[in-house]
């Protein structure tokens, strides 16, 4: 079925050669995406948590734009609208950068950012979960806010939200998709001019579907082994606070025969 993969193009190459140069942008974009992902909701998500009023109204109305304005749109705002809005040298100067970089920065920037307030509520509520005995403790230590969340409330909250994290860093792979929309050609994309190429809807989604799944579960694996090796001491998953609770009631009901006979 995937025999027309390695059929030779008209330029030479072979039509997996395409899906692979798709999936090196696909990893770049999420790799890079995700930093800039990261960074920017880590102090988007802590200033949605500081005693600064405006602060907070700030990171909120970052949240509110960037998590409530569908990808695609803000895909377009970037490469389109973005370079017509800024003064004429800027705009003139984006415009003239050379491909493919023309369209990667702008998706680059677009799945960081939006990226970004999804996190950024991660943390929120990571931060939020913390005892508050937490920030008090930091207070009578002498701690200015600073310190406290550098070296309490960050870490800790950091390390709770690990699984949380997860389901973000497997749709930053699954977001760069829409980069196709500005020319960005990642994996999609090749597996678009695949299929027009050759008639072979089927193999080329096919194909691109079955890395997509690999990259996912590439990424859950990764994210599972971080989560393992950060997790708070004392802490367990919830299944396994629960198996060993139920083994002891199954033990403790399979012995009330025997406790019956002893009585009689």
């Amino acid at each position: 079925m995937f025999g027309v993969l390695f059929e030779q193009t008209a330029d030479g190459q072979r039509y997996i050669d395409w899906l692979l140069s798709g999936l090196g942008w696909t990893l770049a974009l999420a790799f890079f995406g995700w930093w800039i992902a990261f960074a920017v909701g880590l102090m988007v998500g802590i200033g949605r948590t500081v005693q600064n009023r405006i602060v907070a109204v700030l990171a909120r109305l970052y949240v509110e734009i960037f998590r409530n304005i569908p990808v695609l749109v803000q895909m377009f705002l970037w490469y389109f609208v973005l370079p017509e809005i800024l003064p004429t040298s800027f705009g003139n100067a984006i415009k003239q950068i050379p491909p493919p970089w023309g369209s990667f920065f702008p998706a680059l920037v677009c799945l960081g950012l939006y990226t970004a307030a999804r996190i950024a509520e991660q943390v929120r509520a990571g931060i939020e979960a913390l005892p508050k005995g937490q920030t008090e403790a930091a207070n009578a230590l002498g701690l200015t806010g600073y310190q406290t969340y550098r070296y309490i409330i960050v870490p800790q909250a950091l390390r709770l939200i690990v699984p949380s994290l997860t389901s973000e860093v497997m749709g930053i792979y699954k977001n760069t998709s829409v980069a196709l929309t500005i020319g960005v050609m990642e994996l999609t994309a090749q597996a678009r001019q695949i299929s027009e190429a050759t008639f072979q809807t089927f193999t080329a989604f096919g194909a691109a579907t079955l890395i997509y799944l690999a990259l996912a579960l590439i990424a859950y694996q990764v994210m599972a082994a971080i989560d393992k090796a950060v997790r708070i001491p004392g802490t367990t998953p919830a299944k396994d606070a629960i198996e060993p609770n139920l083994a002891d009631e199954v033990q403790q009901v399979g012995s009330l025969p025997d406790a019956i006979e002893v009585a009689k």
